[in-house]
């Protein structure tokens, strides 16, 4: 598939309507929106010094409030990595161009490579898959407006990016860009890839199991409220807050052997049940805590979409005593198709998607890929996936080389059609060592496991 240059009105921003066109095509409820031409031309910016040796840098803000980032190469192999961030950030709208900036850095790997790069920080904070994948789709066209026409472009995802990735990739197709493909092809690394349905179902359970052991969160003194919505909307808990309740229950706070007797059992119990490293609990906490609370207050409607009914826990001491003892909560019907509607996948994605995943990953699991893999058989793209994954306990940032190895491969399956294989990748990686440093790791044999022997299933809505 090939970029054609497309009229100016037929280019995607992310504020859209459904109305009928005449950029292509004769489905009438092609997805249209107000011209590029309407938003502003980034300015010149001064790069990270990581990419500063090598490329040109331009930031701007776009006409929904979303702040991005450029990054040029001097020489540029006119393909354009278009980057979606993870996180999710919460709190208001972005301020600066920031967050991008700092991704840039992350990923300097791709423009040293030869790429172009864009990233936006999202119009708003928060878990809002489809505005993030709207404000993505509207930096590939002011990119494509003010600043170059790409031969390609790869939309890469990261983290909770994945999803907000994966969601763009169905979203905008030829079939809704009056027959131009806006992407050639996905890049998923380290992704979040359940949906929002099934994504964050242990941390639920995570808390339920920490308010069995500890019952801090709340206090018994305090109100009480249901621990699937977070915390209660006007609740002004800070995450410092949280970290002393939990420092008091389970010492995070200091190494292990500095740990009473009592402490230790409460935390190897979480990692027995919840499947999760010691280092990991705090991290988690947080994000079933004021992810909820943002999840249920801001996107749901009040009521929470996470439910535990029907899970059935195992790894403690006495797994019969838990699951009679241990919070249940019913996820709200409405609530839980308003969060699949905007998180969850269809996995219908014309195009090629590569991912790539850290088989030790202490944030999105492996397991989430075993599901996405479901997911695009489902949706009827299991041709056009490609999975690998590598020997980290990482999850943010593997290593240089293995992204330049991903990015070659995938530019090989779409320029000449050559279908990428796990043990093609690796056995490409070590050819991009000796300029972007050792860190190859790929395990091509490697098989993710079911989301299910990981995480309890449970009744749904």
């Amino acid at each position: 598939m090939r970029h054609v240059p497309r009229p100016l009105e037929c280019v995607f921003t992310a504020a859209f309507v459904l109305l009928s066109t005449g950029c292509g095509g004769d489905d009438d409820d092609v997805v249209v929106a107000p011209p590029v031409a309407t938003e502003a031309a980034p300015t010149a910016a001064t790069c990270p010094t990581e990419v500063a040796a090598v490329a040109r840098c331009l930031s701007g803000k776009d006409s929904a409030g979303a702040y991005y980032f450029i990054a040029m190469p001097t020489t540029w192999n006119n393909t354009l990595v278009l980057h979606a961030h993870g996180g999710p950030e919460l709190g208001g709208a972005p301020t600066s161009a920031d967050r991008s900036a700092e991704d840039l850095v992350r990923w300097a790997v791709m423009v040293k490579a030869g790429y172009a790069w864009a990233g936006s920080t999202f119009r708003q904070g928060g878990v809002e898959v489809r505005a993030a994948a709207a404000d993505t789709e509207r930096l590939r066209g002011i990119f494509r407006s003010h600043v170059a026409q790409p031969r390609r472009t790869i939309l890469h995802g990261q983290s909770w990016g994945a999803n907000v990735a994966a969601k763009a990739a169905e979203t905008y197709t030829a079939a809704t860009s009056g027959g131009v493909a806006p992407y050639d092809a996905v890049l998923l690394t380290s992704g979040v890839l359940g949906g929002g349905t099934r994504s964050y179902d242990f941390r639920l359970d995570l808390r339920v199991l920490y308010q069995h052991l500890c019952n801090n969160h709340p206090r018994p003194s305090e109100p009480q409220y249901p621990l699937a919505i977070g915390l209660p909307k006007d609740s002004t808990m800070t995450s410092a807050d949280l970290a002393a309740r939990t420092a008091e229950c389970l010492a995070l706070d200091k190494p292990q052997a500095q740990r009473t007797a009592e402490q230790q059992a409460k935390v190897q119990t979480i990692v027995n049940v919840i499947k999760i490293p010691a280092s990991s609990i705090q991290s988690h906490l947080n994000w079933g805590t004021f992810h909820f609370k943002d999840i249920t207050h801001l996107r749901t409607g009040g009521a929470s979409p996470f439910g535990n009914v029907g899970a059935a826990y195992a790894g403690s001491a006495d797994d019969a005593a838990l699951n009679a003892a241990v919070q249940r909560f019913t996820a709200d019907p409405a609530a839980y198709r308003k969060f699949a509607e905007d998180t969850d996948l269809t996995g219908k994605i014309p195009v090629p998607v590569l991912t790539l995943k850290a088989v030790n990953d202490p944030t999105a699991f492996v397991e989430l890929d075993a599901h996405f893999k479901t997911t695009m058989a489902a949706g009827g793209s299991a041709d056009r996936l490609v999975q690998t994954f590598a020997d980290f306990a990482t999850h943010s940032y593997l290593s240089d080389p293995t992204y330049v190895a991903l990015m070659d491969r995938l530019m090989v399956w779409v320029d000449q059609g050559v279908k990428p294989t796990p043990d093609s990748v690796a056995a490409k990686c070590p050819e991009f060592e000796a300029t972007f440093g050792t860190g190859c790791k790929f395990l091509p044999a490697y098989q993710a496991p079911a989301l299910a022997t990981r995480v309890p299933e449970r009744t749904r809505p």
